[in-house]
């Protein structure tokens, strides 16, 4: 698989990745996996000024990496820019994108057509070098001139990182700032066909690296060995990076959200892991698997904790239809036993695109303190949750499937199997 949602490939190349829109693999998944790069910038452009429409601004100027890859295609030094919000692009809602690049880096994307010019950043290690104050001015008055020029007396802009230091320095030129994360989210919730392919590539790739480490697990392996089996091998699939370190075994399945450690394996644990992956073109894969180490057999408990997993998944997975509202979805959910309510996973599902993303349903218990109300839409990509453990006893299970929401209800993106044995299935 290509690194970079195929896009150093150009008309003219010859390994141009075909376009098929609508025909079914040879399994008869009715999920396409090739793609036209151009035509998946070209409809996240539109849908993001579409909104820009709707919402009133005359531009937005994106700093998060995942906004600037969505609106652009372009993405320079991700790591260090998640962290280091000093590169921009402007996308005004007529008029060009501007590229605003760390130095003698703009050749990275000015190839990209949807890159009509690039400027050197006016922020770069302005924090680093104690230099905020400095740089502030500059940057507001040339985004000022910039709306100005094309705003058409417009003078409402978005800023998806809203540092204080730089909304400050856009006011003072007389705009209108608001913070557009949200509404670029919001955007993102829909998934264009294009898009949908990149999801069933990086699905298929983190797949691939979960059976490396389905096939590695051993007694006297650890954690962590584990773990640089699934990144080396997301690498190789062409993918990014992993957002968390989600691999336990043993007691360190309960409660989740231990992250790999050195801890060595033994016969009879559970390991569990969630992929949480930048796949390959940037696009997520979230699943989640638990294994049983051999030799021997799961214990009746861990088949019980595995077996209550399954059952809120698939039960999950089977009530969600578009049109659904997401406190309807929380209503109509599993019901959790009352001895594992005190561990229960936070969501029941999350939206998947560049990363988790929009929506997050959480439980009818928790849903006014983390969720708000809206519907599910046909084009929404979202992982379907469970953790089963309880307070005081050693193993807990995680199980997670991504799905897509079609005119109808759902089709599955992840496809890994589930453990028989810890389904009482093996004879």
């Amino acid at each position: 698989m290509n690194s970079i949602e195929s896009d150093r490939l150009t008309d003219s190349e010859p390994d141009q990745i075909p376009v098929i829109p609508s025909a079914p693999m040879a399994n008869g998944d009715s999920i396409p996996t090739a793609f036209d790069p151009k035509q998946l910038r070209a409809g996240r452009l539109e849908r993001l000024r579409a909104m820009m429409a709707e919402q009133g601004y005359a531009a937005v100027v994106l700093f998060d990496p995942y906004n600037q890859r969505y609106a652009t295609g372009s993405r320079n030094m991700f790591g260090y820019f998640l962290r280091n919000s000093t590169r921009y692009i402007y996308v005004p809602l007529e008029g060009p994108v501007i590229l605003f690049e760390y130095p003698g880096s703009a050749h990275v994307s000015t190839w990209l057509e949807t890159i009509d010019e690039s400027r050197t950043s006016k922020v770069v290690w302005s924090a680093v070098n104690q230099r905020d104050n400095l740089s502030a001015d500059p940057f507001g008055v040339e985004i000022a001139e910039l709306i100005e020029e094309h705003g058409k007396g417009n003078r409402k802009v978005g800023l998806d990182r809203c540092a204080l230091n730089l909304a400050r320095s856009l006011e003072a030129q007389g705009l209108e700032v608001f913070d557009c994360m949200q509404d670029t989210l919001h955007c993102r919730r829909i998934k264009t066909p294009e898009e949908v392919a990149c999801l069933a590539q990086s699905m298929a790739g983190s797949e691939a690296a979960v059976a490396e480490v389905e096939a590695a697990i051993k007694p006297g392996i650890t954690e962590n060995q584990l773990f640089a089996i699934l990144y080396g091998n997301v690498i190789e699939q062409g993918g990014e990076f992993i957002e968390t370190r989600l691999l336990s075994s043993g007691p360190r399945t309960n409660p989740w959200f231990n992250e790999a450690s050195s801890r060595v394996i033994r016969a009879g644990e559970l390991v569990a892991l969630d992929t949480d992956t930048i796949g390959c073109h940037g696009y997520y894969s979230d699943f989640s698997r638990t294994f049983h180490v051999g030799p021997g057999r799961p214990t009746g408990y861990q088949q019980s904790l595995y077996r209550m997993a399954y059952e809120q998944v698939h039960h999950n997975m089977a009530i969600l239809k578009p049109g659904m509202s997401y406190r309807e979805i929380a209503e109509r959910a599993w019901k959790i036993p009352e001895r594992f309510l005190d561990r229960r996973y936070p969501s029941i599902i999350h939206g998947v695109g560049m990363h988790g993303e929009t929506p997050l349903v959480a439980h009818h218990m928790d849903f006014d303190r983390f969720s708000k109300d809206g519907i599910l839409e046909p084009g929404m990509v979202v992982s379907v949750e469970s953790y089963i453990g309880e307070v005081g006893a050693a193993d807990g299970v995680k199980l997670e499937e991504e799905v897509l929401v079609t005119e109808t209800g759902i089709e599955k993106l992840s496809r890994y199997p589930f453990d028989e044995a810890l389904l009482g299935r093996e004879l």
